[in-house]
């Protein structure tokens, strides 16, 4: 069974997230909540392997 929320529901979500952040903050609080977001979606695309990070920033191995 898949209990994974749908994409279209958490696009919403992100941005009445947005929204609420963009009143309560004024343009400091959107741009801080866009960039918080975007760290958070590359954590989460890390962990389940869709994007290489580490790999996108130039990081190599050593030896």
């Amino acid at each position: 069974m898949n209990n994974a929320v749908p994409t279209s529901w958490a696009a919403a979500l992100a941005g009445l997230l947005l929204a609420i952040a963009g009143i309560a903050g004024g343009f400091g609080g959107l741009v801080a909540a866009l960039v918080l977001g975007v760290v958070g979606w590359l954590i989460g695309a890390q962990v389940e392997g869709r994007v290489d990070v580490l790999g996108a920033l130039g990081r190599r191995g050593r030896g």
